[in-house]
């Protein structure tokens, strides 16, 4: 899993009803774009984060 600064680390729910958590990579502090990332998520919070399978990177240039 490789990302870069702007692209979007969104966390999966992992049971019914459970919301995906979707935050903006605002540091990558891995070499080459792998993880760990630090990452600000949508209620201002602020982390760092390992991915897990649960977890998909959406780079800032692909639109869906």
């Amino acid at each position: 899993m490789r990302a870069t600064v702007g692209d979007q680390l969104v966390q999966h729910g992992r049971v019914v009803g459970q919301h995906d958590k979707v935050g903006e990579i605002v540091e990558v502090l891995g070499q080459e774009g792998n993880p760990p990332y630090r990452v600000r998520f949508e209620d201002g919070h602020e982390g760092l984060c390992s991915p897990g399978p649960d977890t998909e990177i959406r780079h800032r240039n692909t639109t869906k």
